[in-house]
């Protein structure tokens, strides 16, 4: 009978810990997929643009003695005044494309903060260890789940998912589960806490 419950309390660890591992790649793959929009927009912004591919020219029609020499006589010149046009529109493109954004850009500013913004946006596991780092007795999920929520609205924190994150930070030994009757604190150890096992492996 306790095989079972064991069991079944292994189970449901496991549930919670893949549980969160795919919360936080569904987070890290919505952050991409931000900056790439971002990316995009300022791309356009600036005015650079893909390019195109190059128009299929026909192949001339065949014509007989003077008139087909005359004509690729006036092909070979056309394509050597070309080429110094070609070349003045590669540079302009290139100098177009490493010239600095303007300050007064209002778009492109705003953008660029925006962009900054997003990418330095914290994990969930990093805000529920810097949560619990800052509090000075231990705190159960949902005392975590709601200071979080307060904190960051536009997160949507779960209860079940701080529970799985906090889970995980104990089987890294990131953090230290205490049962108080029927409810479980998390608290986060000192670095001297966590250097102990090692101290002791290296003078054995």
């Amino acid at each position: 009978m306790s095989q079972v419950t064991n069991d079944l309390d292994r189970n449901l660890k496991e549930q919670d810990r893949i549980t969160s591992e795919i919360a936080s790649l569904q987070e890290q793959l919505t952050a991409l997929q931000h900056d790439r929009s971002i990316l995009l927009n300022m791309r356009q912004a600036l005015g650079i643009t893909a390019p195109a591919d190059s128009a299929a020219v026909p192949s001339p029609r065949k014509k007989s003695g003077g008139t087909r020499r005359t004509e690729a006589r006036k092909a070979a010149a056309g394509k050597a005044a070309a080429k110094p046009a070609a070349g003045k529109v590669a540079a302009g493109t290139a100098a177009a494309a490493s010239k600095p954004v303007a300050p007064n850009d209002p778009e492109a500013a705003k953008a660029k903060a925006k962009a900054g913004s997003e990418t330095s946006q914290p994990t969930l596991i990093e805000l529920v260890r810097r949560h619990l780092a800052e509090q000075s007795e231990p705190r159960s999920a949902a005392e975590v789940a709601e200071a979080l929520g307060r904190a960051h609205p536009d997160r949507g924190v779960q209860t079940k998912v701080v529970r799985t994150t906090l889970e995980n930070l104990v089987a890294r030994n990131l953090a230290h589960r205490s049962k108080q009757g029927s409810s479980v604190f998390y608290t986060v150890p000192d670095e001297s806490t966590r250097e102990k096992p090692e101290d002791t492996d290296t003078t054995e």
